[in-house]
């Protein structure tokens, strides 16, 4: 079966520009339907990357990193920071060119062509998938905790019904609406900074010994240097938000305003907070009780310095952090379906819009639907490893894509942003991603070429006969 079977050869191409009746701050309009509307302000576009980036860092990784790397879990996240700048610079330069949604693959299929969107378009669907289960995964963790100390305890058997059900709300949530899902986005982001803030500023006063007890002596790499390198690996997962602010570019307003200000300023504030979430929980226990703490050590960090109140309000955050970046993400995964099924990359039903609440709502099954099969699996830290593998090697080809066009630019291609450091910005970004892969375990590198090779199955079997014109 071939696509033309689906669809007849005139709708084997997407719109091009010249088709496009008009394109505004709000909406583009074309002959056919009227695209997504662009309700996303700079702030909602910030909360986007915020949200999503600040879960896993502070909330689930510190005691898992820290186990790995020591107090030099530290450098990871600051690696990881870097990597992300150097490919957040280029992803801008290429949404504020084509502000559409679909992120990466959108970026990728244009410069490199549909047999490479295609593979990435799904492994984008599918890594934001796996991301979506393992922030799930961390919220049912912090719900069960806050259960457990309001005296209701029932062991681990909690986690899997409370991930999954919150699975359920949020993808219902964002069928509503993406306005909605915005300002929910965007009042939880504020109310999550203003709780770490605090608790950081605390924190670092007590781990520097000007306040309270004196920070616990500790090598900063007792295990050498080659676990940074894999930890880094394990906790990119962290950094993947700001691509999912390119993700929904077809929604944000001004985008060659807001989107490269979301996309680096997102990775500058969570790429802080996360250096100094590690420095903080190592100084006040150590790498080693702190890795017997799991996934919700920087609870009894709060604790330490708090009582018990300073445990439920880092409770309370994680909710909010954990909550925050599964409702970004199954939101992102399910803009890169809708885009596949624009350019006819998949079957055209999945991109259906809600005639009531303007939202691809068939798009959003196909994100929220394995998310809840992936929960009920577990598995935190192969579930934040697959999806890292994918979203690198999609960094990795963003860059490369940028290289691409601004060798030989289409006439559509003008950004109202352009990288700095070109060529050696992507030349690195591009590099560092696709490095970072050599450092995770077995497992993931298998999985991940496995979704990768499907993707490619796919387009083989389904789409090689589609013809991506232009960019609107």
């Amino acid at each position: 079966m071939s696509i033309a079977d689906d669809v007849g050869e005139a709708d084997k191409t997407v719109p091009t520009e010249a088709e496009a009746v008009e394109t505004t701050a709000e909406t583009t309009v074309y002959e056919e339907r009227v695209e997504l509307e662009r309700t996303i302000g700079l702030t909602g576009a910030l909360a986007i990357g915020i949200g999503t980036m600040i879960g896993a860092g502070i909330f689930v990784f510190p005691g898992l990193a820290a186990g790995r790397a020591g107090p030099a879990a530290a450098a990871s996240f600051a690696i990881g920071a870097v990597v992300a700048l150097a490919v957040a610079l280029p992803t801008a330069e290429l949404a504020t060119a084509m502000p559409r949604s679909g992120g990466g693959y959108f970026f990728i299929s244009r410069g490199l062509g549909s047999g490479f969107g295609t593979v990435v378009g799904t492994s984008l669907w599918l890594g934001l998938v796996f991301a979506s289960a393992f922030y799930l995964v961390g919220f049912g963790s912090y719900a069960a905790a806050v259960l457990a100390e309001a005296g209701i305890s029932l062991g681990g058997g909690l986690v899997t019904p409370l991930s999954l059900l919150f699975g359920v709300v949020l993808t219902g949530l964002s069928v509503t609406g993406t306005e909605n899902a915005a300002k929910l986005q965007n009042a939880v982001v504020g109310l999550l900074l203003t709780i770490l803030v605090t608790f950081l500023g605390y924190g670092s006063l007590s781990a520097l010994g000007l306040i309270g007890s004196r920070a616990v002596p500790e090598t900063f790499a007792p295990f050498g240097t080659a676990p940074i390198l894999t930890t880094t690996a394990l906790v990119f997962t962290s950094y993947l938000g700001f691509a999912q602010v390119a993700t929904v570019a077809g929604e944000i307003k001004e985008p060659g305003r807001n989107l490269p200000l979301a996309m680096v300023g997102s990775v500058l504030v969570v790429g802080l907070l996360y250096v100094t979430t590690i420095f903080v929980s190592t100084s006040a226990f150590g790498s080693e009780r702190l890795a017997g703490f799991g996934q919700t050590a920087v609870v009894e960090v709060a604790r330490s310095f708090f009582g018990v109140a300073g445990a439920v309000a880092i409770l309370f955050a994680g909710l909010l952090a954990t909550f925050s970046s599964a409702n970004a993400s199954i939101l992102s995964s399910s803009r890169a379906v809708y885009a596949l099924s624009r350019d006819r990359l998949v079957p055209r039903w999945f991109g259906r819009l809600n005639l009531r609440y303007g939202t691809p709502h068939v798009a959003l099954v196909a994100a929220g639907g394995p998310v809840l099969v992936l929960v009920a699996v577990g598995q935190v830290e192969v579930l934040a490893e697959v999806a890292s593998f994918l979203h690198l090697v999609m960094y990795s080809l963003m860059c490369v894509a940028l290289l691409v066009l601004r060798r030989s630019p289409p006439k559509w291609y003008d950004p109202s942003f352009r990288t700095p450091g070109y060529p050696v910005t992507p030349a690195v970004g591009a590099l560092a991603s696709f490095g970072l892969i050599f450092f995770m375990r077995p497992l993931s590198q298998i999985v991940g070429v496995l979704v990768m090779v499907a993707s490619g199955g796919w387009y083989l079997y389904y789409a090689r006969d589609v013809r991506l014109k232009g960019v609107f």
